[in-house]
């Protein structure tokens, strides 16, 4: 399912067997009052000032704290990725869910230039505590001024989305990604 609002993106994928199990019902409803906060024209002038060239993800973060934790997210939650200890994973932000979690991850200029979807698709994948990962990326991105945009939502949701083809099924039951 795909939303537009204000220039905010929303693609969501979930595997089948998962799309009317209760889990899914209240990850939707997470990202629905996320997709909201978003979708305002305040916050949305203030993401679009983070996402200039030369920023970092930690000024969308910024954005997000406050809003994250209403919604019971806790800031790079430490301690779920104990199967791999010399790794220094960590998420983001991270919210339980029944017996499962969503790991939330904002991206802005390593989206697919260094693959940082690919990898954050991957910590949910090996995470014991998530099946769903909510993924914020640039509409487009640029990395200075003068370039040409990269349109990394339409990449992202592109190679992402390939992962919810029933042939291609992992343990990541769920991905909504947000493009800002």
């Amino acid at each position: 399912m795909a939303q537009t609002t204000s220039g905010l993106e929303r693609h969501d994928f979930v595997q089948d067997i998962y799309e009317r199990s209760s889990d899914w019902q209240e990850v939707r409803s997470v990202a629905d009052q996320l997709f909201t906060y978003l979708s305002d024209p305040k916050v949305a002038k203030l993401i679009g000032e983070a996402n200039q060239p030369r920023q970092a993800s930690s000024a969308v973060q910024a954005i997000l704290l406050d809003k994250a934790t209403k919604l019971e997210f806790r800031s790079e939650a430490k301690g779920l990725f104990t199967n791999y200890p010399t790794s220094g994973l960590r998420p983001d932000y991270f919210r339980p869910v029944g017996d499962t979690g969503i790991i939330l991850e904002v991206e802005r200029g390593k989206t697919t230039t260094n693959n940082m979807d690919l990898l954050d698709f991957w910590k949910c994948h090996i995470c014991t505590e998530a099946s769903y990962l909510f993924l914020l990326v640039p509409n487009e991105l640029r990395h200075n001024p003068d370039m040409k945009p990269k349109y990394e939502f339409k990449s992202v949701t592109k190679r992402l989305g390939a992962f919810f083809r029933p042939e291609n099924y992992t343990n990541v039951r769920g991905l909504i990604v947000f493009g800002y």
